[in-house]
């Protein structure tokens, strides 16, 4: 993995749309954006002052992936993915080329819903703290006499929250919430995306080693056509919750192939949702191990190799 790290992104040829938590939007055209994914890292809504190294190609390639898996196996799932390579027309310099290289996606411009669309096939994190107080996940009653990590019965629930400015903090809603953000049509459509897309995604990670606990989709709407869109980053170590399928036991926290092990060292030294904090090398080292870990189990491919086919694409 390179040990460049890229926490800014700056692009005198295009106008910056947008600065997210890990990635910098970029308007191309009128129906097109450049998604550039930087090697920022996030937890507990606040970023992190340093990144990890290869982490934008990581999530940028893996999501790519996932993409093309989706559409395979779902019938009329549409995403907002375009490809890998920002058109001749955007006039990069060649110093930028390097710089979003491996870690862009040329996608569509459509109308983003303000939720997100969690799915949850098991009770952990926010969830699971619920369900300790008050027998419920996002306002939803589950059965008494769950564990920490047991997976939820009758298959995985749709718990959406709010899609909080950068600096806020989304909100855990109920889907009957969400349905009067987005309207009573576009979010039946929106829950059964993200349940379809959660359900296919677990069976396909499962036969390779994973366990996805949960997850968040976001959608867009074309407005031409009047499609719920699959959009941003899908089924990533920084979206999802990953558990190795051979370590897992009921009753007690996981390990994982995700941001967990920098969430659990910010509790552990009291900095949990504090500013500025920059990552001991150690925990940068450990996080960007895990997340290539994911990274390879999931696609069966070095890193460095489906690098390699993106150049060839």
């Amino acid at each position: 993995m390179t040990s460049l790290t890229v926490t800014d992104i700056t692009l005198t040829s295009l106008p910056k749309l947008a600065h997210g938590k890990v990635r910098d939007l970029f308007t191309v055209d009128d129906k097109t954006l450049l998604f550039v994914c930087t090697d920022r890292i996030s937890a507990y809504d606040v970023i992190m002052s340093n990144g990890v190294p290869g982490k934008g190609a990581i999530l940028t390639l893996l999501t790519a992936h996932w993409f093309r898996v989706l559409t395979s196996q779902i019938p009329g799932l549409k995403t907002h993915f375009l490809g890998l390579h920002p058109p001749q027309s955007c006039h990069l310099t060649s110093g930028e080329q390097a710089l979003i290289k491996h870690r862009s996606m040329l996608v569509r411009k459509l109308k983003v819903f303000p939720v997100e669309a969690i799915v949850r096939g098991y009770l952990t994190g926010s969830g699971w703290k619920e369900y300790q107080s008050k027998g419920t996940v996002h306002g939803i009653e589950m059965p008494k006499g769950l564990q920490n990590c047991s997976a939820i019965p009758g298959g995985a629930i749709y718990t959406p929250s709010t899609k909080a400015e950068l600096g806020e903090h989304d909100e855990n809603i109920t889907p009957a919430q969400a349905a009067k953000i987005v309207g009573e049509k576009y979010a039946k459509r929106i829950e059964e995306l993200a349940l379809t897309c959660y359900k296919t995604a677990a069976a396909y990670a499962l036969e390779r080693g994973i366990i996805i606990a949960d997850t968040k989709f976001e959608f867009g709407l074309d407005e031409e056509t009047d499609e719920v869109v699959l959009i941003d980053e899908v089924l990533t170590p920084d979206s999802s919750r990953f558990w190795p399928k051979d370590k897992y036991e009921v009753g007690r926290e996981q390990e994982s192939f995700d941001k967990q092990f920098l969430r659990d060292w910010l509790t552990k030294e009291g900095l949990k949702a504090k500013e500025g904090v920059a990552m001991p090398e150690e925990v940068v080292k450990a996080t960007g191990k895990r997340y290539r870990e994911a990274f390879e189990l999931l696609t069966g491919k070095k890193l460095e190799e489906a690098m390699k086919e993106a150049d060839d694409e």
